[in-house]
């Protein structure tokens, strides 16, 4: 790893393939960190996953985008602790093994936001997303614990929301694409004020227009653009986070009868490219395989 926080650092992990691998010589885990794309579409579901490794004192810790993603794993594992988490951490794997950390835009950033889903957890939930907390600051990181991270959560979905796919559609960075046209800005902050309207009608504490605009502002003062995870996954053909962030959104918004129709058609247009994405690479591992 390269970073500008750590240094040059070089770490070998040990590698297993299955949750299964994982419990095979007795072990037990404590914490279940998963910090995969969120892909709830997929199946097997991540829940049915990490069924082997998940113990009776395990702590099951999310650590992705998106809202609305924790009910599946807390119905299978109500009386594990279930920690939902928010980050930001400036991170690319440039090459194989290699992962830049800030370091080629001299950037620090580290914040880990952590909470129990539900808020309403019990107190022995909660010693465990502080004691989750204290090891990551231990090992040089930034960890703060919230009573309810669903604000935080909702916070972030507010900039998701509208920048990846509006990148990755526009397969332009966030400075590059608010400077293509008079209406950028324009569109940009109507996405965040429907996520807003959303959280708002979802009894959401803090997420209002004045976070849309704070949020806008940030974007707004940059002179280099950044190019959210999104746009990333597009441009290496990989699957992207649509239903996490864009997808559980307007399904909450349809609970709450909040009409989102700028929401609805960037999720549209998203899910378009999302299954053109899908096709090219099955096509691709048929070509492989003759």
């Amino acid at each position: 790893m390269r970073s500008i926080r750590f240094g040059s650092v070089q770490y070998t992990p040990r590698v297993v393939r299955t949750a299964e691998e994982a419990v095979s010589h007795g072990t037990s885990w404590d914490y279940l960190v998963i910090c995969s794309k969120c892909m709830p579409e997929n199946l097997p579901s991540t829940g049915e996953l990490i069924r082997p490794a998940v113990g009776p004192k395990t702590t099951i810790v999310l650590i992705q985008n998106g809202i609305n993603i924790e009910t599946d794993i807390a119905a299978m594992y109500p009386d594990n602790p279930l920690l939902s988490c928010v980050v930001y951490l400036p991170t690319t794997q440039i090459e194989p093994g290699v992962i830049d950390y800030g370091f080629s835009q001299n950037e620090t950033l580290n914040i880990l936001e952590i909470g129990t889903f539900p808020a309403s957890a019990p107190q022995w939930h909660k010693d465990a997303a502080q004691h989750f907390a204290a090891l990551v600051q231990k090992g040089g990181g930034n960890a703060q614990v919230f009573h309810d991270i669903q604000p935080r959560k909702w916070g972030k979905v507010v900039v998701n929301a509208a920048w990846n796919p509006i990148c990755a559609l526009s397969l332009s960075s966030d400075a590059d694409f608010l400077r293509s046209s008079p209406g950028a800005v324009h569109l940009v902050r109507k996405v965040m004020l429907e996520v807003v309207a959303i959280a708002k009608a979802a009894g959401i504490q803090g997420v209002d227009e004045a976070l849309a605009e704070h949020q806008l502002k940030r974007n707004l003062a940059r002179t280099v653009g950044k190019e959210p995870s999104m746009l990333t996954d597009v441009r290496e053909n990989r699957p992207f986070e649509v239903e996490a962030i864009v997808g559980n959104a307007i399904r909450l918004a349809k609970h709450h009868k909040v009409e989102v129709p700028l929401l609805e058609a960037i999720y549209a247009l998203a899910k378009g490219l999302y299954e053109a994405k899908t096709r090219s690479r099955q096509t691709q591992i048929i070509e492989n395989t003759n």
